[in-house]
Order: structure tokens, then sequence, then C-alpha cells
């Protein structure tokens, strides 16, 4: 989830520390894509091992006194300086508590880690023996590596054993104060190694591409710049030795022979952590005023007050949309529109996938193809099934915007440890995202209407534009998209006066008219409510832009094979132990942070949700009853108050405050149901703007 890099290179008088420096400061700026919530460097020379750690993004660590002091003692001597290094994305732990941060350090171990230790409450618990000080997942690391080394193993092995009993995606660099030997290991293959043939320099990093970025960039003398980059496997380690920069592998399933270190070679370095610039910084964002319990019973009573209007609400005979949906019409016997003209789902087969995939294949390991992989069940079964079913070698590919829930990270380190996928996450500056997120939910309630609500979601409408860069970099033409043809939601755009007449249309394929309109009806909300012309406006115009405008090549695995949600369930929960929310049965949606929240609303003042529209199709693809439909739809659409609470607390607004406001909005059902809400106008129910 993170990124984490390193470089190993003896000094001379054409690559001295001021080099140095610059070369780190290259790996730091570009693995800050991978995560920009807290930084850390360990540097190791012949005196000690020296670490700087502050929870801040790695450009403003740059320019701290922390991270410059880490140069001052410096000296060219015999052996190379050696870094570690640590762009965070939190996921366990606080940054704001310093030992949350990486570099960890315990027991003489400095480590730095890419990925989410799913398993790291049991091991503590299995390992009784070992003492946990920190929240952070990654301790358990260094506590386990420095046990089995106490226990005469190797570092490389010892370093094998304890990854063995982790559970998710794993990318380790380890230091000792005591044994001379950089250990570098992976069990997914998120990691990367570039050397030159003269072995004066060792650099490593989370992708590819940042090494590439990094030998084009940095200031390494001539000679030194004829370097070979390779991916460490899946399941393989490197013990590097750091007297002469040899290296010797080892594979973390079945223990390699690995010579022992001489005891000459063996010197306790200290190891010292220089203090922080932001000891005291303390997390932002306004606090809930009241105890759950309290506004939990507010939300119920809220939901309970709504609830028997929007049961008493007409709906298809057929199908569950309600009246209040953009667009309906019933014939004489109550049946919609929608049900009417509808087509049932064709797929092109598993034999036409394959062959459409033939010409992409590489072998020999080598990555053939992106899956888009957001954690939730179908990216996570897609993933799976193009990996162990077609049998390609995918790079899972995650677009974090600030609202990827620590429930859907952990989901994706256990699929991609157990697959031993290389995972490419791109992170947005989430600080910055989640104050957009504010500024145009407060906006949304000064003026709420239904069709404005995406505003929302408008910075995760990035992803695209990553995607096809990432393509673009790894040489690949193939990027696999696991979207689930019955989840169309097109009532988004229907609040907008776009009516969507084919419901097998991707939001996002809009003719030339379509997309007219849609402009129309945001620019003359943005006009009508200048609370939406903030700071976001920009990315919202990026979005909207990465979303509509710029080419989408990819590949759509549920036009070729059915979406069956028994199977998909079945194969996540038995085979990769798949976490479920903790307030709610369903599995659709439980990694989004902000679907609890804009599907109260749309409950609360449409009588219905995305469920309704989810449902409503399996129904008319004969997957499930009516009866049944009706029966999930009243069970997914009760709130989900954990989700609504984190989401309105992350982003610094008050649940009550807030969701009092969403009560108070005139409902398009029950007493209120002369004033419509989708364009702020009044017209007849079913109509639009």
């Amino acid at each position: 989830m993170c990124g984490i890099f390193g470089i190993a290179a003896f000094l001379s008088p054409s690559f001295g520390v001021r080099e140095l420096k610059h070369s780190i400061d290259i790996l730091f700026r570009i693995s800050e894509s991978r995560g920009k919530e807290a930084s850390g460097l360990a540097f190791l020379d012949s005196e000690a091992i020296r670490v700087a750690k502050e929870p801040v993004s790695a450009s403003r660590f740059l320019k701290t006194h922390a991270y410059r002091d880490l140069f001052k003692t410096v000296r060219p001597d015999a052996r190379p300086v050696v870094c570690i290094g640590h762009a965070r994305l939190v996921t366990n732990g606080k940054q704001t508590i310093s030992e949350n941060n990486q570099p960890v350090v315990k027991n003489g171990i400095v480590c730095v880690h890419n990925g989410i230790i799913v398993n790291d409450e049991n091991l503590w618990a299995r390992h009784a023996n070992l003492c946990r000080d920190y929240e952070v997942d990654t301790e358990i690391i260094p506590a386990l590596v420095g046990d089995y080394c106490r226990r005469k193993s190797s570092p490389g092995n010892a370093a094998a054993a304890a990854i063995r009993e982790i559970i998710g995606a794993t990318s380790v660099a380890l230091l000792f104060n005591d044994l001379p030997r950089l250990v570098l290991a992976t069990n997914n293959g998120s990691l990367y190694i570039g050397a030159d043939r003269e072995r004066t320099c060792l650099v490593f990093a989370s992708e590819r591409q940042i090494l590439r970025r990094f030998i084009r960039r940095s200031k390494i003398p001539r000679g030194m710049d004829r370097f070979s980059i390779f991916q460490v496997a899946a399941g393989m380690g490197y013990e590097i030795y750091i007297q002469d920069l040899r290296s010797l592998p080892f594979e973390i399933e079945h223990a390699t022979e690995l010579p022992p270190i001489p005891a000459f070679e063996r010197r306790i370095k200290p190891i010292r952590i220089l203090p922080s610039q932001w000891a005291s910084l303390r997390p932002s964002g306004k606090e809930t005023v009241g105890s759950p319990v309290v506004w939990t019973r507010k939300i119920s009573r809220a939901y309970e007050l709504n609830e028997a209007a929007i049961e008493a609400l007409k709906r298809c005979t057929r199908c569950l949309l309600p009246e209040t949906f953009p667009f309906i019409q019933f014939d004489s016997e109550g049946v919609c529109n929608h049900c009417r003209g509808y087509q049932k789902l064709a797929y092109e087969g598993e034999e036409s996938l394959r062959r459409r995939l033939a010409p992409h294949r590489r072998g020999s390991g080598k990555p053939d193809s992106i899956v888009a992989f957001s954690g939730g069940r179908d990216s996570s079964y897609g993933l799976h099934y193009v990996k162990n079913v077609l049998g390609m070698t995918p790079i899972a590919f995650t677009y974090d915007w600030g609202m990827v829930t620590d429930l859907a990270r952990r989901n994706i380190s256990r699929i991609c440890g157990k697959l031993g996928i290389e995972h490419i996450l791109v992170s947005a500056d989430i600080g910055k995202k989640r104050n957009a997120i504010r500024k145009n939910v407060v906006a949304w309630l000064k003026k709420p209407r239904l069709g404005t609500i995406p505003l929302f979601m408008a910075g995760d409408k990035q992803y695209f534009y990553y995607a096809n860069a990432l393509m673009k970099e790894n040489g690949l033409d193939l990027l696999v998209m696991s979207e689930n043809r019955l989840e169309r939601t097109h009532f988004k755009h229907g609040f907008c006066g776009v009516d969507y007449r084919d419901p097998h249309k991707l939001a996002y394929d809009l003719n030339l008219f379509d997309a007219a309109t849609l402009a129309f009806y945001y620019a003359r909300q943005f006009l009508s409510n200048p609370a939406f012309l903030n700071s976001s406006l920009l990315d919202t115009i990026f979005g909207f832009v990465s979303f509509y405008v710029i080419p989408h090549p990819y590949l759509y695995l549920y036009n070729f094979v059915p979406w069956i949600e028994k199977d998909i369930t079945s194969v996540l929960t038995q085979v990769y132990d798949w976490e479920l929310a903790q307030d709610t049965i369903s599995t659709w949606r439980i990694g989004d942070g902000t679907a609890p929240f804009y599907n109260y609303i749309y409950y609360a003042v449409a009588g219905f949700t995305e469920n309704d529209t989810f449902r409503s199709n399996q129904v008319r693809e004969g997957q499930i009853s009516r009866d049944e439909a009706w029966r999930l739809v009243r069970r997914d659409n009760a709130p989900r108050f954990d989700s609504i609470r984190w989401y309105l607390e992350t982003i610094g607004l008050d649940v009550v405050e807030t969701l009092n406001a969403i009560q108070r909005i005139p409902k398009l059902y029950g007493p209120d149901s002369g004033v419509n809400f989708l364009a702020g106008g009044i017209f007849p129910k079913g109509g639009s703007s």
C-alpha cells in the first residue's frame, strides 16, 4: 500500500554526500505517489543507524531539519552507506504518533514495509514472548525477525520465516544494528532492484517505473549508469552484503542455506532516532458531538419516520423501482418502462475471452495485463479470475482518493498476498481530497439537489487518467475492468435531466446531446450555488474530463462471463478469507467509504437507493424473485451507522448536524411530494428539469 525504496552506494569524489542526497530526494518524490501521509528514512553509515520520520508528505519531509541533519555526519568510508525510506499511506496506526510511522525500529532492527498484515493480532497472540509497543501492523515484522535471528538463523532465513507466518501482501527492507546485511524480500512481487555492473550502487523501490525515473533523473556518475533492473519475484528475497553489495537470493516458502555471519563482522551500532518536528501534531477534523449510542438512536428515529411513507410508494409490479424514479412510467398492469423494454444480458463467453487475451500473453512470468482493483467484491473476484482461471500475469492497480476504507485495503492485501500479484497503488493527496469532499458536501447542504450528489465523488474519477498512464508506462495495452453490468445507476444522470434509454450503457458512455445536457445542468447548479465554486473546482473538472472525455480502452470481464453473486461471494470468503463489514450483511460497496452516506440521502429524499436498481436488474435477469429482491432491499437500505459516522468524521463534519439537515430536505414522497428536488423545481414526480 505504501512506497518503500532505498539506495546502497560507495561514496567517491564523483558521487559524494551531495549527490547521494540528491538521489534520495528523487526517490522520495517519485515514491510519494504511493502515499503522502507520512515519510521516513533510515541512514546506515560506519558509525550508526540514524532515523528520521515525520507525519507529513515526502515533499514536506525533504524540507525538514531532521532530514537534512541525516547527511551532516556522513563521511566517505571503505564501506557503502545504506538508506531505506518509506512514503506512507496510513492504514493501521495513527500517523500523528511517531512510533507508528516508518521506518519502524524494534530490537535493533530497522524496517520499512509495503502492504498490510491482516493477521498481526493473531501473530502477537501466538508469539506471547514478544512485546507489542505500537499500533502499526509493521511492528510484528522486526519482532519476529529478531526472534528468529536470536535462534541463530541468518537474516534472510529469519525474514523468510517471519513472512511465511504473515497473511497479506508484504514487501520489506530490513537493516540490523549488529549484522552487516540488508534484507529485501516480498511475497507478492511489489519490489524491484536496480544495480550497476561494478556493484558500486544498488537501488530498490516498489515499482519498476520508480527506478526507471530515478535512473533518468539522478546524478549517478559515469560508469554507474549501466543499471539493470529486475523484479524480486513473489516469494523471493535477497540478503545483501553491506561491505561489498554482493547478494544472495533466498526463497520464502522453502528454507535456503545461507552462510552464517562470522563473529568478526558483528558490531553493534547505535540507532539514533532524530526528534520529530511535528511531535505535538494532532489529527484534524471535527469531533462528533455526543456518544455513538445517542446519534445512532437519532438516525434510527429519522429512518423510521421515512420508512412507512417509502413502503407506501407505488412500485413496479415486476421489479422494485418506485414512482420517484426519474423518467419512470407505469402501464395499466403497473409494469415500468424499464422492465417493458429490458433485454437480458448477452455474454460473449470464456472461449471468446481467451481468444481476445491470446495476443497479450507474454510468458516467462512477465506482466501481461493490468487489472483495476478497488478491493470490492467484483474487482477482487476479477483479479482471481484473471490470474487463476485465465492464467494471465496481471498487475493490480488501485487509485486511492481518500475514500477507500481500511477494510478494502485489508482485502486488497489479502488477495495480492495470496495470489502473489504485484500491486501498484496511486495515492492522491488524501488530506486535500477529503477537504474538497467536505467543501462540496457543505455546499450541497446549502442547496440540496439530488443531481449534484455525484460531486461528492468527483475526486475519484481521475482513476481513469492514471489507469491509462499506467498502461503506457508499463508498455501494456490491456486493462481489465470488473464492472458488474447489473449495477447500473443511471438514475444519477436522470436527476440531472439525462434519460438513459439503454440500461446496459456504461455511465460514461454519453452521446453528444446527453453530455451537453449534463454539462449545462452542472453549470447551472454552480451558478445558482456559488458555494460549489471552491478550491475543489479544478479537481472536479479534472474528474469530469477523466470520466467523460478521455479514452476508456478497456476489456470488461463481465461482458464475457456471467456475474453470479453467490459464486463470487463463495470464492472470496472461502479461498481468500475476504473480510466483511460489521454494519451490514451485504457484500456490495463495503469498501467504498462514500456509498453509505449518499445512499442514505437518496433513500431519505427519494425513497430508493442503488440497492433498488441493482436488485431490480437481478429480477429482470431471472437471478432472484421479486419477493427475494424486496427482502434484500429492505435489509440493505438500512442505514450503515458505523460507515456514515466514519465518512462524516473523516471529512470533518458533525454527524448529528449533517443528518438532521438531510432529514429537513423536502421529500419526493409523502406530504412533501409536491416539491421535487430532482433539479430544484416543482414538477410532477418522475419528471426532470
